[in-house]
């Protein structure tokens, strides 16, 4: 009794903790085109120009060649708080070779308070601001973490939507250290979108809540 007591609280209060969030599947807001829909394992992953929190101008195609992990956060994000340490970790272990680890807070706090929570955490890596259109141009990234896996020739090995095991997302960025860096030949977009996706995802994962972000802030 004194279990199912526990689990019945634990539930409420992420029922809770949902609803203070918001629910992002209900805002208004108007989409662009979406690039990324259905399977997209090995299509080619979008480029984007995205402000870090040093005011620094990234673009994803300035890492081809290097295995990409890119993770899509926030800071009301719990199951974000578990996966952010472990990247930080991966990327220790793997930046001497090739791993590159980005962040991208799609979040509404200010650049402060998102740096004071990736500090926290210990990121060690780059945390960039995101917008509507870097989530829609990613198949509209509506549930968060959502990470996606790009190897070196800027192809999408895996995406992972919420919170999995340590020991799935250190195969993922094995896998993705492992790809060729020159884009592969002799298979048609068409022919790898129709591939058997290995796309893992899990309900665990948190929506992202209503847009109320300050004007100039971002671009959402």
């Amino acid at each position: 009794m004194k279990r199912n007591a526990v689990v019945f609280i634990a539930l409420v209060v992420a029922v809770m903790a949902m609803l203070a969030s918001g629910k992002y599947l209900d805002r208004a807001r108007k989409h662009g085109p979406l690039k990324l829909v259905g399977d997209v394992h090995g299509v080619a992953a979008p480029d984007f120009t995205l402000t870090s929190l040093d005011g620094t101008k990234v673009k994803l195609s300035d890492f081809r060649g290097k295995a990409v992990l890119l993770n899509f956060w926030a800071t009301w994000c719990p199951p974000c708080k578990v996966e952010m340490p472990w990247f930080a970790d991966l990327q220790k272990q793997y930046g001497k070779d090739g791993l590159v680890v980005l962040g991208v807070a799609m979040d509404d706090a200010e650049p402060a308070t998102i740096a004071k929570f990736a500090n926290e955490l210990g990121v060690n890596y780059p945390v960039l601001l995101g917008t509507d259109q870097v989530s829609d141009d990613y198949g509209d990234v509506q549930y968060l973490p959502t990470t996606f896996y790009i190897g070196r020739n800027g192809t999408i090995v895996d995406k992972m939507t919420g919170l999995l095991d340590r020991k799935d997302i250190d195969e993922a960025v094995k896998k993705t250290l492992n790809t060729n860096p020159q884009p592969a030949t002799g298979q048609s977009s068409q022919t790898r979108v129709a591939e058997k996706s290995s796309m893992k995802t899990v309900e665990a994962s948190e929506p992202r809540p209503e847009e109320n972000a300050a004007p100039g802030l971002t671009d959402r």
